[in-house]
């Protein structure tokens, strides 16, 4: 059988982060079902070709809606080859995963929803619903309905468009938690665009012990509550320590996601 091959699209642009070493330290644990590199979309414009099977595209900062007209050109040329190989009657498919900045892209170009910024940023630890397709999402079967989640962002998307997905064969699987004192709508925060691509607003790939250490410094503890609360910042370190919170999203989704690609690349390929 022919090695697989993964490619990582790091779209943070050099931004310090802890996504990137969190991702990684993920895919080494089936490094030895496939070969992988890293590519780096924003800072040398670099996309994989099509003869990698497994794609993971990272989150980033700033606006999903604005690139150089280079990187983003390419990117979002490359998702298109990658729709359309799998939409021909190909044996082997393509499998995606979109984290945040990645699946604002996405759904910003597939015309799922509406892109916009926040009235406040999103930082913290969250419970994030399940719709009704979401509750027999393979993915989220091991997850209660809510589950937590780590989500940090100043953008989001809202007004799922219903028809274009069910043209697209989308669905909408998760939405933000439930927030009756405000008059704003429910972010999308996780949509299936097809049986092998897959994208979640929040951060499957965030780490507890990684997440305990970086918001147990001083000055980012003082950061969270000087902006957030200290109400906020307990409640957050709480839920990163409870096992069957954070811990347990980082344990199920994107190792799920591997796991099924993997199987239904290597059941083709033997």
């Amino acid at each position: 059988m022919q090695q697989l091959k993964l490619a990582i699209l790091d779209l943070y642009g050099g931004e310090p982060n802890m996504g990137m070493a969190a991702i990684q330290d993920i895919v080494r644990i089936y490094e030895d079902q496939f070969e992988w590199k890293v590519f780096d979309v924003r800072g040398k414009a670099e996309l994989p070709d099509l003869s990698y099977d497994i794609f993971i595209s990272t989150g980033g900062p700033g606006s999903p809606l604005d690139g150089d007209g280079h990187w983003d050109r390419l990117y979002f040329e490359w998702l298109e080859k990658v729709w359309n190989w799998n939409t021909k009657d190909k044996e082997t498919k393509k499998h995606v995963f979109f984290i945040c900045h990645s699946f604002q892209m996405a759904c910003h170009h597939f015309q799922i929803g509406e892109v916009n910024q926040r009235k406040s940023r999103s930082y913290g630890t969250f419970p994030v619903h399940k719709t009704d397709t979401g509750k027999k999402e393979p993915f989220f079967q091991t997850l209660d309905n809510p589950f937590y989640v780590a989500d940090f962002r100043y953008w989001q998307v809202v007004q799922p468009d219903m028809d274009r997905m069910e043209e697209l064969g989308a669905e909408l699987l998760l939405l933000e938690k439930f927030r009756p004192h405000v008059p704003l709508e429910r972010a999308m925060m996780a949509v299936r665009f097809s049986n092998e691509i897959f994208g979640t607003q929040f951060h499957p790939e965030a780490y507890p012990k990684g997440l305990l250490e970086a918001f147990s410094k001083e000055d980012r503890k003082q950061d969270i509550i000087t902006n957030h609360s200290e109400e906020k910042y307990v409640q957050m370190m709480d839920d990163i320590r409870d096992p069957q919170k954070v811990l347990k999203t980082y344990n199920t989704i994107l190792p799920t996601f591997l796991e099924h690609a993997i199987e239904s690349l290597t059941t083709v390929l033997t």
